[in-house]
């Protein structure tokens, strides 16, 4: 009697985890079609796929400009400033490859958003947000950097020929 009860719990468990399967699949995504936005190769493998390659200027010069606003050389910075920066590029990227499938595919697929846009973008480019919020980055990080002898010279005072 017992086996036969334990038998039966194992059915019921093997059932219920195909229906929990089933149910996890998501809707309106047929399997076998992947999304090629290229995003999560770069995650995964740690390089941007072949027709996102030349997204590597744009981001070694991202990477430049940050360790240029947050301490001159990269020996100045902090190897957590460093640990962050190189986060930044790699969400950066990843926010990049969406933006570039989607201004190939468009915005929209039938009447919804592209699945990278509706579940993962906002996700990535808040993450992004943080992590610069954290390096200290805002929009007046360039005038931080500047003495106030830069800025005096900066100023056109104009010319006072009368």
């Amino acid at each position: 009697m017992q086996e036969n009860v334990i038998c039966l719990f194992l059915i019921g468990y093997k059932l219920n985890k195909k229906e929990l399967k089933r149910k996890k699949k998501r809707p309106g995504r047929k399997l076998g079609v992947k999304v090629k936005h290229g995003a999560f190769s770069l995650i995964s493998r740690g390089t941007l796929p072949r027709k996102r390659k030349y997204l590597e200027g744009f981001l070694s010069q991202v990477r430049k400009g940050l360790i240029r606003d947050l301490g001159p050389e990269e020996q100045d910075l902090t190897t957590a400033q460093l640990i962050l920066i190189d986060r930044v590029i790699g969400k950066l990227g990843i926010l990049r490859c969406m933006e570039e499938y989607a201004r190939e595919s468009g915005v929209m697929k039938e009447n919804d958003l592209l699945p990278p846009l509706k579940k993962n973008f906002l996700s990535w480019a808040n993450s992004l947000r943080l992590d610069l919020q954290a390096l200290g980055i805002d929009k007046r990080q360039a005038e931080k950097g500047r003495t106030e002898k830069d800025y005096l010279d900066s100023i056109d005072w104009g010319s006072n020929k009368d």
